[in-house]
């Protein structure tokens, strides 16, 4: 079994972060199966209903990112510093605080959900579509939220695969759901909305469970007192994964906006295929950041920092290979992976194709600033990491998708997302040189 004391060699890291990486994977695989189905089921117009109203659930969801990044940072750093009744308690409180904030924010997205998809641009049937689908959804925002922060926890609890486990079962729920409930029942938009909301209460709910029960993690549900300061350091440490995910659907909400106004219904649709690459890839990113970032906390909060600067010169390693891996893949299925979902209509097949040759230069560049974002997280330097994460996520893309369109027509907005990771990666180097002396790494 490794441990966070361990030297982790290039294999060790590898082995560690791999259920982090699938986890994350599985997790966007559900908008994919969803999009699949949909799409091939039900339609054109529903498929890019879909698309169009994810990005404000996605919203409600990072919540979860915020939490489990930010809290497993410091429970990390209080398990590394030998306070593990103290760590025991920030993490339930944690849990608590974002079963509450579920709550609230699903009760808000239900009201504000028809006003806010027809702000953005939706009519017609494309408006009604939205609600539909947004309205199933955002009854499993709770548990949508739990899941995103398991993902981060279960590394620090010691249970990676646990945690894959657990994430695999709601992914493979989802799966099935939709093809009982969309090909089988013929249940439209309705029962690809409930598949995926049924998957998530499984991806949520299982390892609360887990938690509150006697278990043999490093991490249990314990009693707590609030501890006000230790919350606001939590989100101060997450608020980095929760602007990168605010900020990334914040993007493509201004990108199916464009896209609407150049290419109608076919570019939404067209940025529908694109995101669902986009973000199966980025899970390979951010799993393996956050896989790692526990084991980043427990070497800082111990003052290993040989083994600090180890973990991030093999990290950037392995990031440079991957990206050249996906980048290489991304381009070799273009075509048939536009076949899957939109080979039924010629004209949409084509801009996909095109958009998908453009677009996947951006995974040559955005993994190292995934990983610069969430290694300041580890370090407990909420600010830095949270700089990196708007700057690429938000300023970077919103400049880049509102003017290189002006010039260079449709084609300037699928570059706009390759511009804005290349200015990502050269900030996100510039702060791991300024900050090498002060955490020594």
């Amino acid at each position: 079994m490794i441990g966070f004391k361990d030297h982790f060699s290039f294999k060790k890291l590898l082995l560690y972060t791999l259920p982090s990486v699938v986890m994350l994977i599985f997790t966007s695989i559900y908008g994919v199966v969803d999009g699949f189905f949909v799409s091939n089921f039900v339609g054109k117009t529903p498929f890019a209903s879909v698309n169009f109203i994810m990005p404000f659930l996605m919203i409600l969801g990072s919540v979860g990112f915020m939490f489990g990044t930010g809290g497993s940072a410091l429970i990390a750093k209080f398990i590394g510093e030998g306070e593990r009744e103290r760590a025991n308690r920030i993490f339930s409180m944690i849990i608590s605080a974002s079963v509450v904030c579920g709550f609230v924010l699903a009760a808000a997205g239900l009201a504000v959900i028809r006003p806010f998809a027809a702000l953005l641009g939706a009519e017609d049937q494309m408006l009604e579509e939205c609600v539909i689908y947004g309205r199933i959804i955002l009854i499993a925002i709770p548990a949508y939220i739990l899941q995103y922060e398991f993902q981060c926890l279960f590394a620090t609890a010691g249970k990676p695969k646990l945690g894959l486990y657990v994430t695999i079962a709601a992914g493979l729920t989802n799966i099935v759901l939709d093809a009982l409930f969309v090909a089988v029942l013929s249940w439209g938009l309705e029962g690809a909305a409930a598949a995926t909301a049924i998957s998530q209460y499984v991806g949520g709910i299982v390892p609360l469970v887990y938690f509150i029960r006697p278990n043999k993690s490093l991490l249990r549900f314990t009693r707590f007192k609030a501890e006000w300061k230790m919350l606001l350091k939590t989100c101060t440490n997450g608020s980095s994964e929760l602007m990168s995910n605010i900020s990334m659907s914040v993007v493509s909400m201004l990108y199916n906006m464009q896209l609407l106004r150049y290419a109608g219904e076919n570019g939404v649709a067209a940025y529908g295929v694109l995101m669902y690459v986009y973000l199966v890839f980025q899970a390979i990113f951010i799993g393996f950041s956050v896989g790692s970032a526990p084991v980043v906390s427990y070497n800082f909060g111990s003052g290993n920092y040989f083994e600090l600067k180890s973990l991030l010169k093999k990290s950037l390693i392995i990031i440079a290979a991957s990206s050249v891996i996906m980048f290489a893949v991304a381009e070799i299925s273009a075509r048939p992976l536009s076949l899957l979902f939109v080979g039924y209509d010629k004209e949409l097949l084509s801009m996909t194709q095109r958009a998908f040759f453009i677009y996947s230069f951006a995974f040559l560049f955005s993994g190292f600033s995934v990983l610069g974002s969430s290694f300041f997280t580890a370090l407990n330097d909420g600010l830095v990491s949270a700089f990196i994460s708007f700057m690429r996520t938000l300023v970077f893309q919103v400049v880049s998708v509102l003017t290189l369109p002006l010039l260079l027509g449709l084609d300037g907005i699928w570059l706009s997302i390759v511009a804005a990771e290349i200015l990502a990666v050269m900030l996100t180097a510039s702060m791991l040189i300024v900050k090498k002396k002060k955490y020594r790494y």
